[in-house]
């Protein structure tokens, strides 16, 4: 079970990781799934054995007493009924408790991997305190549950008194009456304990029967859920693609009423780069969401050489593309192994060649086990620019035919930006690449700029065309370096405009102005 729901839950989309924390995915997968053993550990088998036993020695209870039969079958009836009304009180009291251990776990797992941050803030305490408070929560929430065990065990053992009781003062008066024989008082005695015994047994595990359906019932939720790759739209299997990537009259919104991309259209031809930029929030990241097919518009089409990406197998597509993000994100394991990755079958001459162009082998080489360095969780042995040299790497091995480099440098100095340049180039070279970047330089021979604010393309053009138009990427450039135009201008840059800047007005373009090109 625990395979089966893992495998299903990496095949969930990323608005479903989005919605939930990992160690609340962690605690369904490892702890939810605990009921199979449980209703298997608990004596359920047992159980089914003691119900077998019941149903004959009722049929021999009928034929040796009836009254007492039908006066004993009412009071446990009665008791039946009680427990079942009982399980359905106390099952949401589990399903509470199986959601706050995966709150209190999902946090404990969050302030462990931010311990640095947790540290460089003197927020121990405060860590401490949090999760007391969870841990407090889930004691309160196994009292209920032992108060309402403990109150079961005691009616049960009330009912069993009670039945005795009754059944000894009515055998007792017919044994007098000449009705019952001593004998049958006894052989009676023993199948009305085979008979309440399966009643009785379900208290004694009807708690961990119904711990574990409650487990269950949130193991099925997941299950539930729709895999992204199952989408009866996706039919379509791509072959090795030639990279033109189009938007048309794309609108997106995470949630309703918050249209994050209002009416985005452009095309990106096979083997250009386009860069996004714009302020923060401004929809850069949804766009590229959007050609990762991490996500599917509300309106408009995303198109992959022609074809609408909303209809197209995922895996078909993903396999020719590649990601360098901001958050270099590595596993606990060899240098090797996480550039391995992206191709876990590759050689060892492609593995090197694709560290060499990255620069990687500059530190590999200086450990010890060199490429078989350990280099912990999320690489938290490298500094932040090997580790994005390590991503790098992984994505030059993938050898993707549409590249996303999402601030890909934005984790380096000066000098190691500069070193990694060549293997970026590279990389790029013959492949669809989409760049965000905020250090706009590294952008300036893009192909095409797309400037986005507020979820709408504001500007269009090359480096040269919108610098000289002096809109927003005007602004953008000059606030970030802080100096006249000229100073940046490399030899040739602004004597001849090859592709002229597009203002875009509600999803129109619109010349511009010519007294704002003389600016």
């Amino acid at each position: 079970m625990r395979r089966r729901v893992q495998e299903h839950v990496g095949r969930l989309s990323i608005s479903y990781y989005d919605a939930n924390k990992t160690g609340t995915l962690v605690s369904r997968i490892m702890s939810d799934v605990e009921g199979v053993r449980n209703l298997i550990g608990t004596g359920l088998v047992d159980f089914a054995g003691g119900l077998l036993t019941a149903v004959i020695a009722f049929a021999v209870l009928i034929r040796i007493s009836p009254v007492m039969t039908a006066i004993a079958f009412g009071f446990l009836g009665i008791f039946g009924f009680g427990l079942r009304k009982a399980f359905r009180t106390i099952r949401p009291i589990f399903r509470e408790r199986a959601k706050i251990n995966a709150e209190v776990t999902g946090r404990l797992t969050e302030s462990l991997g931010g311990v640095r941050v947790v540290k460089g803030y003197h927020a121990e305490q405060r860590e401490h305190e949090v999760f007391s408070s969870g841990v407090e929560r889930l004691l309160q929430n196994v009292f209920r549950t032992l108060t309402a065990t403990s109150v079961m065990s005691l009616s049960s053992s009330t009912l069993m008194g009670v039945i005795g009781a009754i059944v000894m003062f009515m055998g007792t008066r017919q044994i007098l009456a000449g009705k019952l024989t001593l004998g049958g008082f006894f052989t009676y005695t023993m199948f009305l304990g085979y008979l309440a015994a399966p009643l009785f047994q379900v208290v004694g595990i009807g708690t961990q029967i119904t711990e574990a359906l409650a487990g269950l019932e949130r193991t099925r939720e997941v299950l539930d859920e729709v895999p992204e790759n199952e989408d009866p739209k996706r039919t379509v299997t791509l072959p090795e693609v030639r990279g033109e990537v189009t938007f048309q009259d794309v609108t997106f919104a995470y949630e309703q009423k918050r249209t994050v991309l209002h009416d985005i259209s452009f095309r990106a031809r096979p083997g250009t780069v386009t860069a996004l930029v714009g302020s923060s929030g401004s929809g850069k990241s949804t766009i590229i969401g959007l050609i990762a097919a991490f996500h599917t518009p509300n309106q408009g089409k995303v198109l992959v050489d022609s074809v609408d990406l909303s209809t197209v197998r995922l895996e078909s597509y993903r396999t020719q593309l590649g990601m360098v993000l901001q958050d270099s994100f590595l596993f606990d394991g060899s240098i090797r192994e996480n550039v391995a990755f992206s191709k876990p079958h590759a050689t060892e001459q492609e593995i090197l060649r694709a560290c060499a162009i990255a620069r990687v082998e500059e530190f590999a080489e200086k450990y010890e086990l060199k490429y078989d360095t350990i280099i912990g969780e999320r690489g938290v042995k490298l500094s932040g620019g090997q580790r994005q040299r390590v991503s790098i790497a992984r994505a030059i091995l993938a050898d993707p035919r549409i590249l996303i480099l999402d601030e890909a440098t934005s984790s380096l100095d000066s000098e190691s930006e500069a070193l990694i340049q060549e293997g970026l180039s590279y990389l790029m070279q013959g492949r669809t690449t989409f760049v965000i970047a905020h250090r706009l330089s590294t952008i300036r021979r893009a192909d095409q700029i797309l400037v986005v604010e507020e979820g709408r393309i504001v500007e269009h053009g090359n480096h040269q065309s919108l610098y000289q138009f002096g809109g927003r990427y005007y602004e953008l450039y000059t606030k970030q370096h802080g100096i006249e135009q000229n100073l940046f201008l490399a030899p040739g840059e602004g004597d001849t405009t090859e592709e002229s800047a597009t203002v875009v007005t509600d999803g129109v373009p619109a010349d511009p102005d010519p007294t704002t090109l003389l600016r």
